[in-house]
């Protein structure tokens, strides 16, 4: 029963993650296809730094692979709102 609960967690995760990913492509879709500045630079300059950091920890510390992919997803798409939002914020 401890094995399944703990299955079910893995899996559990795994989709958290990907959902995660996906609620960042409206942003990106807003900055980069329609140049709308629809991310605050400053919160996602926390939360890029913040990712870097699990991402960092997730290589360092943890042998899990599940939970890199997930970190570095996470990291790449903070860090790509980031840079498509002060883009935007430079051409204006």
């Amino acid at each position: 029963m401890k094995e399944l609960f703990l299955e079910g967690l893995t899996i559990s995760y795994a989709i958290a993650g990907i959902i995660c990913c996906i609620a960042y492509l409206p942003t990106i879709r807003d900055l980069y296809l329609h140049k709308k500045a629809s991310a605050n630079s400053t919160t996602y300059l926390l939360w890029t730094i913040t990712a870097l950091i699990t991402l960092l920890y997730s290589f360092f510390i943890l042998t899990d692979t599940l939970f890199k992919i997930i970190s570095l997803a996470n990291f790449a798409f903070c860090a790509l709102i980031l840079y498509l939002s002060v883009a935007k914020a430079n051409t204006q």
